[in-house]
């Protein structure tokens, strides 16, 4: 057999494994809020999560995978040994964030393990700077609108449903937060499974196996299994920091920063942006917190996960860097 089609394979299944990975890394994302609820249980949750995680494949198309694959880095300045070990740097890091229970970006931990390799291996050249721009002001944006939208949403619910009992709110929200927590779960598929179909088409032309970008549809399902499976597992230790470490929701607190967060998500998603789905609903419950009131939020909870968000795409680049020039020394 054809060792340069196994090595290639082997790649895939690394971009499988990371997709894995940020699912279950970033369960949390999608079910901390209606685990802490108490609207389903953790393990119906998850099924929940990531039915609509896989769903995401009909309704999303590619912009996202479009700009990591080939808006980002110069193709031409990669080669297969990059991907490989951007791949296992971003492996690397949410397994340390994951550990840590810190909620950090996937997203970010991708691109910056994509971008320190294919900088060790070409210099800075092989960055392509004007798709950078959104990406990186979309990690301050993010939980910005997020936090917007989660207040807003928390203001006009709180006037819509003042004259009802506590009793009766927290029965229609309950309800409610099973459509939110379909939404968030959508978006959250429908951003971070298109980063990997973005990097294994990359592979794809960099090996010679495609002609130009075009993301076959056997990668689209691949990687929106893999990544609806990763949710399956859960990552209960960040569903602990997202669901009760920040601030105490009620049902209706839910709904309101699932459905923000959500409405940021489908943005992005639109744009063709890498968005962080973890910055998003950070910024989402901590809007939802501040409109209860301002001390309702653990700021120095919110203030450790932001070290952890400045941290990622260096500390991924750094990983991945190093990773590709000690493969290179073994001529990978």
């Amino acid at each position: 057999m054809d060792l340069h089609l196994i090595f290639i394979g082997f790649i895939i299944l690394i971009a499988l494994v990371f997709d894995f990975t940020n699912g279950m890394h970033d369960a949390a994302n999608s079910i901390a809020t209606i685990v802490s609820t108490r609207v389903l249980p953790p393990r119906f949750a998850v099924i929940w999560a990531a039915f609509f995680n896989f769903a995401a494949f009909l309704i999303f198309g590619t912009a996202v995978a479009e700009t990591i694959g080939k808006g980002m880095i110069n193709i031409s300045a990669i080669n297969e040994t990059v991907i490989l070990a951007a791949l296992i740097g971003a492996i690397c890091w949410n397994l340390i964030t994951w550990y840590l229970g810190l909620p950090s970006s996937s997203s970010h931990a991708l691109i910056g393990g994509y971008a320190g390799a294919a900088i060790v291996k070409s210099g800075f050249g092989a960055i392509i700077p004007s798709g950078w721009y959104l990406t990186l002001m979309f990690i301050i944006l993010a939980p910005a609108i997020g936090l917007a939208l989660g207040f807003v949403l928390k203001i006009i619910t709180s006037w819509l449903f003042h004259k009802q009992s506590p009793g009766n709110v927290n029965k229609w929200s309950r309800v409610m937060q099973l459509f939110s927590a379909a939404l968030y779960s959508l978006g959250h598929g429908g951003n971070d499974a298109q980063k990997t179909m973005g990097v294994v088409t990359s592979l794809l032309l960099t090996a010679g196996y495609i002609h130009e970008f075009h993301i076959p549809l056997w990668v689209v399902l691949l990687a929106y299994t893999a990544i609806a499976i990763g949710t399956l597992t859960g990552g209960w230790r960040i569903v602990k920091t997202m669901g009760q470490k920040i601030t105490r929701l009620r049902p209706i607190d839910g709904f309101c920063a699932e459905t923000g967060g959500a409405g940021a998500i489908f943005l992005a998603t639109h744009l063709g942006v890498p968005v962080s789905t973890t910055h998003v609903i950070t910024g989402a419950v901590s809007g939802v917190g501040t409109a209860n009131r301002w001390t309702a939020v653990n700021w120095g909870v919110t203030l450790r996960i932001v070290w952890a968000w400045l941290l990622t795409i260096p500390g991924a680049a750094i990983i991945s860097g190093t990773i590709y020039f000690l493969l290179s020394l073994f001529h990978f």
